[in-house]
């Protein structure tokens, strides 16, 4: 799990944003993901800039000496499944069996609609060959894209990876979330507050409240008091950071703010996730963030600012 949003030059968006990679009424097939090295060359960032550096997390298959070998590509939407998958050494070709812990797990697994209504953050478990496996019950036909967060023992950083994974089922176009300030989820409301700047350290904080009280005895959830999560619309490079401060170190409070550092990396929008515990469940607030570029612009004709806006995301964890 990676602190703080790393700033990096992207590639071209890799599908359609919001509803437009399927046709409306159409049976959904399976992705074919692309080949790694397209992620790397002969792209144009979304800001003009020609990409012959590294993409940002979870646009590639293959980073670093290690791949994503997602085994099940395609699930049907709306029938309970497993995905199975595993992180292959590309220097053995096997796959690997030693991680290095973050926040209590080896690794961390996301699965997102291509639309960005449908969030899932799940805990799947390694079988001692190295292949990972996790239940997952998606609930609309289209596009998702999984991504795998993790750091291999002995490796010095950790590694974000993405593969392509479809629903199949009659696909209907999602409107695109709209912002606003606060998020609701089962009788909790959640508001956002702070600036996001591409290229720049912004504080982020986001405020729980149950019943128009403050929530003051938030639980501890992987060693921390909230997770956020955000993923760019378009492309849907991954941006994962942690909260200032944890659990048990003197100086941060138990909610009802929790703290973030992050940087977006260009202009345009985001989907922020953010996972929170309290009463012993789980549950995850969705934002939609604009950040606006030093021209004043969001990219694709989006108000100039950073605002929040919410989507139910139909329960997004499974352990």
């Amino acid at each position: 799990m990676h602190t703080g949003l790393k700033v990096g030059i992207f590639a071209t968006a890799l599908a359609a944003t919001f509803g437009s990679a399927y046709g409306v009424g159409k049976a959904v097939s399976p992705v074919v993901p692309e080949a790694p090295a397209a992620r790397h060359a002969g792209h144009t960032a979304q800001n003009g800039t020609a990409s012959g550096a590294a993409a940002p997390d979870g646009l590639q298959i293959a980073e670093g000496g290690y791949t994503l070998d997602l085994k099940t590509p395609a699930v049907a939407a709306g029938t309970p499944a497993e995905l199975r998958f595993a992180v292959v050494d590309d220097r053995t070709g096997r796959p690997v069996t030693a991680y290095r812990p973050a926040h209590g797990k080896e690794l961390h697994f996301i699965v997102a609609s291509r639309d960005l209504t449908v969030f899932r953050h799940l805990h799947p478990r390694r079988a001692a060959d190295g292949t990972w496996s996790t239940p997952v019950d998606l609930p609309a036909a289209g596009g998702y894209r999984v991504f795998a967060d993790f750091t291999p023992d002995g490796a010095k950083e950790g590694l974000t990876l993405g593969a392509d994974l479809a629903a199949a089922g009659t696909y209907r176009p999602a409107e695109a979330p709209r912002p606003a300030a606060t998020a609701e989820v089962d009788g909790y409301r959640v508001t956002l507050d702070g600036t996001l700047r591409p290229g720049e350290p912004g504080a982020l904080t986001l405020r729980v409240a149950k019943d128009g009280k403050p929530v003051t005895d938030l639980q501890p959830y992987l060693g921390a008091y909230g997770h956020l999560v955000a993923l760019r619309s378009g492309d849907l490079a991954y941006l994962h950071v942690h909260p200032d401060g944890e659990p048990g170190d003197g100086r941060t409070p138990a909610g009802p703010g929790i703290s973030f550092t992050a940087t977006a990396p260009s202009a345009g929008t985001y989907r922020l996730f953010l996972d929170f515990r309290h009463q012993g469940t789980v549950r995850t607030a969705a934002f939609t963030v604009r950040v606006a570029g030093a021209d004043g612009a969001t990219g694709g004709g989006d108000r100039k600012g950073v605002e929040g806006g919410h989507q139910e995301t139909g329960g997004g964890h499974r352990h």
